[in-house]
């Protein structure tokens, strides 16, 4: 199981990242949960400075900006 998590405030790019990040891993058949952190101690205790973030299985992949869905693909690839 692929464990996806969007670290950010919860605002319209943090949405958007979380959308692009399920239809990557449903695209790929992946059994995957989809989490999001928004408590900003938890988020920068991850090392992220900018939101927002996605981390998979416990690793930072992207900081900073919005991946599409075949970003996102190929990152879980």
């Amino acid at each position: 199981m692929v464990e996806l998590k969007i670290l950010g405030s919860g605002c319209a790019k943090c949405v958007k990242l979380a959308e692009n990040a399920e239809a990557a891993a449903q695209d790929l058949g992946l059994d995957y949960t989809l989490g999001k952190i928004t408590d900003r101690d938890e988020i920068t205790d991850a090392g992220v400075m900018v939101t927002p973030a996605l981390m998979v299985d416990g690793k930072v992949r992207s900081s900073g900006r919005v991946l599409t869905a075949e970003q996102i693909k190929a990152l879980l690839a």
